[in-house]
């Protein structure tokens, strides 16, 4: 991230536009050779001040709630393609207002509100019992899962306003993951694709990491057509299209030591700021430092990474810097946009990181920052 020559006095995530511009190049011509629409996946991506430059590359988004899906009609400018596990009487008037199409999670849902839905193509989520994303918390073909209809429960003959299928069972998943679930999606589930116009395949599909096949995924989809001329195939990511287009700018705050081990305290947190490296979890890449072992913790300039709130798991390390860490001293962590912008959460009433764009030209918009009325507001 070539960042502004000012340096960040406070913490800061930092989107940039070329990065972003580089994934959507990608996307729009996986989709165009391969025949597909890619939409943009809301519960990954939400920053909608950078709505137009989508626009340029994407026509649809999906959504999950109705907050979503008026993000989609309102901002984005377009009806979006909305799953919600469940659908509640008082929203769903205008979900039905905001949506292109509808997913349901289950048959019930179905006879709930199929007849309140005019004028919006629906959809069954199925669930092919088949998933290799190895973190439970993301699994969503688990044993027990409340995602999707087995083929077992469907009958024979679809309701005749249901047009498609909604099947999600990807987590940053590369090209042979989803050969190798499509073989299980057809074998549950192609004895009903006559009756469909549609198939989602959800997100997932990490088409901008550097090693995903886009060639396989773009070949798997050409012969996917030629099974079944008639069904439109929609990919739904989320993490694919912000994928390494920027970081969270922290600052050292204080170091305090125990037992040995080195803490550097930041102005971030990682519950408030980025969940899902506790979460997932996941270790994030650190600029200009080298993840080591914990047994290597006491090593020189070598420090844990905690937050400044008052969980005490609140940390991640060790990490070990070129120099000793000194108060005021930038951290970087990379790749910091999808999904952790929007996860994050104010517990402790931590200053949250403002938003910001780094522009083509080389200048910092600043999208949004935070105070305490924020804060307030959420509990008024």
């Amino acid at each position: 991230m070539p960042l502004p020559d000012r340096k960040m006095s406070s913490p800061i995530y930092i989107l940039e536009e070329n990065k972003l511009r580089r994934n959507l190049r990608l996307i729009a011509d996986i989709a165009a050779k391969a025949d597909i629409e890619v939409i943009l996946a809301f519960k990954a991506f939400a920053l909608w001040k950078t709505f137009p430059i989508f626009r340029e590359y994407i026509r649809a988004t999906t959504a999950s709630s109705l907050s979503e899906a008026r993000l989609a009609y309102e901002e984005f400018g377009a009806r979006a393609h909305t799953y919600s596990p469940a659908y509640t009487d008082d929203e769903f008037a205008d979900i039905v207002r905001c949506s292109s199409h509808i997913s349901f999670n289950s048959l019930s849902q179905y006879e709930r509100f199929h007849d309140k839905a005019d004028g919006v193509s629906l959809g069954l989520r199925v669930n092919p019992e088949y998933s290799e994303v190895g973190t439970l918390l993301y699994n969503p073909c688990a044993p027990g899962t409340r995602f999707g209809v087995t083929a077992d429960k469907l009958p024979a003959q679809l309701p005749s306003d249901i047009s498609g299928f909604h099947c999600h069972c990807h987590c940053e998943s590369g090209a042979d993951v989803f050969e190798r679930t499509l073989k299980h999606i057809e074998e549950k589930f192609s004895g009903w694709f006559p009756q469909l116009k549609w198939i989602n395949f959800g997100g997932g599909h990490l088409m901008t990491r550097k090693d995903y096949d886009t060639d396989l995924l773009i070949r798997l989809m050409q012969d996917f057509h030629k099974r079944y001329p008639w069904l439109k195939v929609i990919l739904e990511p989320g993490s694919a299209f912000a994928w390494q287009t920027g970081g969270l700018i922290s600052h050292v705050v204080d170091v305090v030591e125990d037992k040995g081990i080195k803490t550097a305290i930041l102005d971030v947190s990682f519950t408030c700021h980025m969940p899902d490296c506790l979460e997932m979890p996941y270790q994030p890449e650190v600029r200009g430092a080298e993840s080591v072992a914990l047994e290597r913790a006491v090593e020189p300039n070598t420090y844990r990474l905690g937050g400044n709130s008052c969980l005490s798991g609140d940390f991640m390390g060790s990490w070990r810097f070129t120099h000793p860490l000194q108060i005021g001293d930038e951290v970087i962590f990379e790749d910091m946009i999808h999904y952790t912008t929007v996860k994050t959460n104010m517990f402790n009433g931590i200053s949250h990181p403002a938003l910001g764009m780094l522009r083509a030209d080389g200048s910092l918009e600043i999208l949004r920052e935070f105070d305490y009325e924020d804060y307030k507001n959420r509990m008024d």
